[in-house]
Formats: structure tokens, C-alpha cells, sequence
């Protein structure tokens, strides 16, 4: 058995408003907590592989391909391979935190 601490993993992006923790990584698949800061945006990009994105805590706007839609706390997204997707904290106030999972690993 293997217990990890979930913010003990390296941080693998920071942006303007936005930070990535690698929290789980193995050859099947890949996490990352992602924090935005009210207001931010994760701008619009594709994966070779299906992602989902698990909201923690917050609101959000995600756009998987031409759809724009309000998700927030315990909400699951799905992003087939290869469309664009974005996602961004629909909040001015407070941060929204989400699981975003790579399924396999690319």
C-alpha cells in the first residue's frame, strides 16, 4: 500500500492565476490539482487522451469544445481527446480549486 500526502507533489505550473500540483502520476493515468485565483483562466488547449475535470471547491466556466456551461462544487466535466477545452473561475471573490485527471497518461 502507498499513502501520499496530495500537496506533497511537485508543483508543475504556475501561471498568472493559476497553479498545477502534480498530485498522482503513474504509466494509466495522471492528476493534478489545479488552483485559479478569482478571476483566472486556464486558456483553451487540447490533450492527446480524455481528461475530466472533479470541482472541489468554487465555481466555474468550463468549454469543452463550442460548449460553455456553469459548473461548481462535486460537479464531474468530460473532455474527449484532442477538443479544446478551457476552464476558468467564475468567482471575483474566491479561489476554485479542481481534480483534473489524464486518462491513460499521455
Amino acid at each position: 500500500m502507498k499513502i501520499s500526502k496530495a500537496f506533497d507533489g511537485e508543483i508543475v505550473a504556475t501561471k498568472i492565476g493559476v497553479q498545477a500540483q502534480k498530485i498522482y502520476s503513474i504509466p494509466e493515468a495522471h492528476a493534478v490539482h489545479l488552483t485559479l485565483d478569482p478571476g483566472a483562466r486556464l486558456n483553451t488547449h487540447t490533450t492527446p487522451v480524455d481528461v475530466f475535470f472533479y470541482i472541489l471547491a468554487g465555481e466555474a466556466w468550463i468549454e469543452v469544445g463550442e460548449e460553455r456551461e456553469a459548473a461548481d462544487k462535486d460537479c464531474i466535466i468530460e473532455s474527449p481527446k484532442n477538443i479544446p477545452h478551457a476552464i476558468e473561475n467564475k468567482s471575483n471573490e474566491n479561489p476554485l480549486r479542481v481534480l483534473f485527471a489524464k486518462t491513460p497518461r499521455p
